[in-house]
């Protein structure tokens, strides 16, 4: 049990346990009274915080899926601020990025379920990249605006953000980049086949 003394171990379970935090979930139940897991999508992410509870109360559902992108958002960033702080290396950061964004994804809080990941990654990757994630809300922005489907705004943000990051920083290790791709890709696997379907419901 002696690596539970190690300072990056402690980083590490640190961002697994508090990125599984799911706050969508908790804020739904004690505001609206909904539990998100079995209503929509079954996601404790803020689309269907927002789609569930504004079926109840529209102007509720706009505040809690607000705060639960926000959230989600600082969770990620959160133990990456003490880490830095603490002085920790770059490849440690990375490690805490993953798994803020694995513990958001397989909470175990949950039984290992969770959301889609992409308010947690937007939040790491905002400290570890922020240029290309700018570039990656744009372009979310864009298509949140224009073709307004969630998980395709979300998927078309991630890839123009993997994109970047090669170009911009094509000396850095990108697995750490890769590896929240494949994760927020898996997790919307279900969407991505609605998607072929033309099933895939727009944000109204």
């Amino acid at each position: 049990m002696d690596f539970l003394f190690n300072t990056n171990a402690q980083f590490f379970i640190a961002a697994y346990l508090i990125g599984g935090i799911p706050f969508g979930l908790l804020l739904a139940k004690k505001f609206a009274g909904v539990d998100v897991k079995a209503s929509g999508s079954g996601s404790i992410g803020a689309t269907n915080v927002l789609r569930v509870v504004k079926e109840r109360d529209p102007s509720l559902a706009k505040k809690l899926g607000a705060a639960t992108l926000a959230l989600d958002a600082i969770k990620g960033v959160l133990v990456l601020l003490v880490a830095y702080f603490a002085g920790v290396s770059e490849a440690t950061l990375w490690g805490i990025s993953v798994l803020a964004v694995i513990g958001h994804c397989f909470s175990p809080y949950l039984s290992f379920e969770g959301g889609k990941g992409v308010a947690t990654g937007m939040g790491v990757m905002m400290f570890m990249l922020p240029l290309e994630t700018v570039i990656a809300l744009i372009v979310w922005a864009l298509g949140a605006k224009f073709i307004r489907i969630s998980s395709l705004s979300s998927l078309t943000a991630l890839t123009a953000l993997i994109i970047a990051s090669f170009i911009i920083h094509p000396e850095m290790a990108h697995a750490p980049v890769l590896i929240i791709g494949f994760i927020l890709f898996y997790k919307h696997i279900p969407n991505i086949i609605r998607l072929f379907r033309g099933e895939e419901k727009r944000v109204v």
